[in-house]
């Protein structure tokens, strides 16, 4: 068996984080526009405009990314970005 040094280690450990880093960052950037008629989405009841005032994706607990982006990726429907206006039923308070 080859003995692995630790600088080696370190290289190859860094190389594969920021290999994942880009890779998340790159799948955030391809991500869809969730469709209010995707069979979750409506069982949630997203709309892209909330019905409910002060309760908006964009200070949602489950919607990620930067403020000030109209669309944002949300833990709650993978793969899909919400637009900052909107609601579901899921919405939690950002703490």
């Amino acid at each position: 068996m080859k003995d692995i040094k630790r600088r080696d280690f370190l290289k190859l450990s860094g190389g594969a984080l920021i290999g994942m880093t880009l890779g998340s960052v790159s799948l955030r950037a391809a991500a869809e526009e969730l469709d209010p008629s995707d069979p979750t989405a409506a069982a949630l009841k997203y709309a892209k405009v909330s019905p409910v005032e002060g309760a908006y994706c964009e200070n949602c607990m489950f919607v990620q990314g930067e403020d000030g982006q109209e669309l944002r990726p949300c833990a709650i429907f993978p793969g899909k970005q919400v637009a900052a206006k909107g609601w579901c039923s899921a919405w939690a308070k950002k703490a």
